[in-house]
């Protein structure tokens, strides 16, 4: 659920049920993991294909987190928002579909 904290910035705030936390987490601890991978495959100066492919893993994980938050939020908030009426939550979306899609 989208909060107001009470700022002059307005900043939104999601609260997530405990599968979607735990299954978010679990997909940037796995990517956390590669990342850190990837550095010990620099630090060891292993050939630059061998890093490249890791590279493209990590890229595809990031990918598969942003694919199912992006659908998390559209099933929560933006549904929420559109039966709210708040029409300025498509504009957002379609705002930040445009910055993924860079």
């Amino acid at each position: 659920m989208e909060q107001n904290n009470g700022c002059e910035c307005c900043h939104k705030t999601k609260e997530r049920s405990e599968q979607e936390y735990k299954d978010l987490i679990h997909r940037l601890n796995r990517i956390e993991g590669q990342i850190r991978g990837i550095k010990g495959m620099v630090e060891k100066d292993v050939y630059c294909p061998e890093i490249l492919v890791q590279v493209a893993a990590a890229n595809a994980a990031l990918n598969s987190f942003n694919k199912v938050l992006l659908a998390n939020h559209i099933r929560t908030c933006v549904a929420r928002d559109i039966r709210e009426g708040k029409e300025e939550t498509i504009d957002e979306l379609v705002s930040t579909l445009q910055k993924l899609m860079k």
